[in-house]
Parts: structure tokens; sequence; C-alpha cells
């Protein structure tokens, strides 16, 4: 019995998977992390259904995307490595374009796949220091479809859906426990999962007043899991001393808010400087403030029948008090440079770059929480190799995308003031690499 309620209690407190889509902290397609994520109103490729839905009305072909990144981590406190996961999956994605009644439009869809889980479970108390924005981020599928159309050669609108899925459970454990003979313990259990589909909305605007200039506005709505499981056992103990039974019942409820993505609008413009240079400026407002601490909450309740028995159960623990953690919102600026080194009639050689600037929502930490954060620069680069072969059965273009980005994360020092701390001061600091490719074809 004892090795039930562990397993029960392990089950429940452990309910906390990734903080959400790498997508948004990374980057979806090599291209556009390459150009920092400054695309708003400068992408027209499969990664247009993360970034901005109206551009893939802007597509003439049929594309078929597959990409891969690795991000390594190395997140340190007081001088130490925490650890934290690296971030690895396969990102596809597909656009279809087509024309009714004259009026372009394209169906497009996107979905990362991390390559070593679906997702993980994981928690910790939040006095324990942990990298909340990196932790994990990366273990969770994410799934997005939209369609856009072009009424105007101006003008394209966008919008779709984005999916995840939350998870409520519930699992009991029934019969008689023998203490003395363990194997002769006759337990039921009970297991039942349900798992809810979570929606996010992706809308997203582009304006072309003329072929240098184009301007980009999106709106991501906010995504979150709601994660929830309850226990339930009710059984009997036999300690071994003649007949006696002893009646047991514990319950234990937990419930939790994970995969959190903040609300978020940008403001994006493209400006063709020359025939083969592009630069790119967003600005990014995301909604950090209504951030959720991902920390569970917890009530148990204990009932045993002593019958008499010389024991003394101990008083329920106390249910879980989750603070605040008070994050603040942010904007962020995205630039983004394009080149094209080469042009011929059968390839194109470009090379890129960008530059980040992302404020910490963290506030800082000097109460009990230990929300472990630090300001965060990425400088990125890329290559872009688009081939024409011309073959007499592909007409089509394949493009060979490259990238690779240094994310830098200052040092920060953490001052507590209660100097009885359990945790005490500490510095924060890290770095962060992305490397990835892209393989793409149109036709």
């Amino acid at each position: 019995m004892r090795a039930r309620w562990t397993f029960g209690l392990l089950a429940v407190t452990a309910v906390r998977s990734a903080e959400a889509s790498p997508l948004g902290t990374y980057g979806f397609s090599s291209r556009e992390t390459a150009l920092g994520g400054a695309v708003t109103a400068d992408t027209t490729s499969a990664s247009a259904v993360f970034y901005n839905p109206a551009g893939l009305a802007l597509a003439r072909r049929l594309e078929l995307s597959i990409g891969y990144l690795r991000v390594n981590q190395r997140l340190l406190i007081n001088g130490k490595d925490n650890h934290v996961d690296p971030v690895r999956g396969l990102n596809f994605g597909v656009v279809a374009p087509g024309v009714v009644a004259r009026t372009p439009f394209a169906f497009g869809l996107g979905v990362h796949l991390p390559d070593e889980r679906i997702s993980r479970v994981r928690t910790l108390r939040q006095e324990i220091p942990r990298w909340e924005l990196y932790d994990n981020r990366a273990q969770i599928l994410f799934i997005a479809a939209t369609l856009a159309v072009r009424p105007v050669p101006w003008l394209a609108l966008g919008g779709g859906v984005a999916f995840l899925s939350s998870t409520r459970g519930e699992f009991g454990i029934s019969g008689t426990a023998n203490l003395k003979e363990p194997y002769d313990s006759q337990l039921r259990h009970r297991v039942d999962a349900d798992l809810t589909t979570v929606r996010i909305p992706l809308l997203g605007i582009r304006i072309e007043p003329d072929e240098r200039l184009s301007l980009g506005w999106t709106y991501r709505g906010e995504s979150k899991l709601d994660l929830q499981l309850d226990a339930d056992i009710n059984g009997e103990v036999d300690p071994g001393i003649g007949n006696l039974r002893v009646p047991v019942r514990y319950g234990l409820s937990s419930k939790s808010f994970d995969a959190f993505h903040p609300r978020q609008v940008a403001l994006g413009s493209s400006v063709r400087l020359s025939p083969s240079l592009r630069a790119n400026v967003d600005f990014v407002w995301t909604q950090w403030s209504a951030y959720q601490s991902a920390t569970s909450r917890s009530i148990a309740h204990l009932e045993v029948d002593l019958q008499g028995l010389p024991l003394a159960i101990p008083p329920d623990p106390k249910p879980t008090v989750v603070r605040d953690p008070g994050f603040q919102d942010r904007v962020t600026p995205r630039l983004g440079v394009e080149g094209v080194a080469v042009r011929k009639a059968s390839f194109e050689l470009s090379f890129r770059s960008g530059y980040v600037y992302e404020h910490s929502p963290v506030p800082p930490q000097t109460g009990p929480t230990n929300f472990v954060d630090s300001d965060r620069h990425t400088i990125a680069a890329g290559l872009g190799l688009l081939l024409r072969p011309g073959f007499s059965f592909f007409q089509g273009e394949v493009a060979i995308d490259l990238h690779g980005a240094l994310m830098i994360l200052p040092e920060r020092t953490t001052r507590k003031s209660n100097p009885a701390d359990f945790v005490g001061d500490y510095r924060q600091q890290g770095r962060q690499t992305n490397l990835g490719a892209t393989l793409g074809t149109r036709f």
C-alpha cells in the first residue's frame, strides 16, 4: 500500500510539462531564424503560418519544407551549469496556393515535432531556482493551420488556428494491502484520462504600398494548458495482527497551468534598399503580465480509522499557496538584413543576419520565489542557396537554408530582502547556441 501511495503522490506532483512551443523562443525555419525573426512583413514560405499568415497569399507555387534545429544551453547559477535540456526538433511546412474568382489564396500548415519526447512532466517548487522561460520549452507538439487571401494587389489577409492539448485525469486504488505479506495484497486500480484541445487564434495583415516597401501586423492569442489530476485511495490495511483491518482513505487533487505562451502583437516593415539588399525591422509586444505560475496547486487529505491502535496520524499538509509571479509586459525590437551575393539563372546565393534584444519580463526575485532569468541578446546569421536545376521532369526550385545563432544572457544578481532566505543571494548568466537547416522545394 505504501508503494502505491508513493506512486500516486509522485504522479500528481509531477504535473508540469514544457513551458511552451519553442518557435517563439528559437525560431521556425532557418531563413527566418537567421533574420532574427524580423519577418512580419517579409515571409511567404511555410514559416508564414507562424510569423504572419497573410504572407501565404503571396506564394506562387506549392511548397513543401522540412527543417531541424538544435539549441544547446549553458545556463548558470553561481557559476554552476543547471543542465537545462537541449532543444531539438523537426519543423514541417506546407503551402498550397490557388486562385478563386481571380482572387489569390493559399492554405498553410506548420508543425513542430520534438525529436525526443512529445511531452514531458516535471515540477519544481516555486522556491527552487530554475530558468523559468527556457527549461524544457521544446517538449510539446505544436500544429497550426492557416488560410490567406489577397483581395487586392497591395493587401493580404490571413488567419488560422494553432492547436495544443490539455490533460485532465484521475486514478484510484482500492482493496486490501497486506503489510506482512505484500504480495498477498488484493488491490485494484482505475485510471481515466482526457485530452482537451486548446485553440490559439492567429491573425495577420500584410500591406505593400509599392514594390520596395512591405508592412505587416500580426496577432497571436494566449495559450496555456490546464493540467488537472485527481487521485483517490480507498481500502484497508492488513497489519498482520489477527483479523484486524484498518480502513484508509487518501485523496489528492492537483491543478496547474502549463505550456504558457503570452498574447502577442507584432508590427513589422521590410524595405528593399536595392535589388539585392533588404532590411527588416519588427517590434513585438508580449503580454508577459498574464503569466501564471506552473507550480501545482495541491490539496491532500488522509483519513485512517485507527481502531484503538497506539498510532498518531499527521495532519493534512497545508494547501499550496502559489504566489503571483508578477511578470511584466515587454516590447522586443528585431532587426534583419538579407542580401543576394550571387545571382545566376540556375542558382542564387544569399546571406542573412539578425539581432534581437529581449528585456527580461521577470521582476527582481527578492522574495521567496526564484524564477531565474536575464536579458537576452541574440546574434544570428545564415546562408541560403536557391537552386533552379531546370530538369525536364522538375521545373521547380530547391531551397537549402542554414542558420546559426548565439544568445547571450548577461550576468544578473539576485539579492534577497530576507537575510534568512534558505536560498540566499545568487548570480545568473548563460549562453545558448542555435544551429539548424531547412530544405524546401517549390513546384
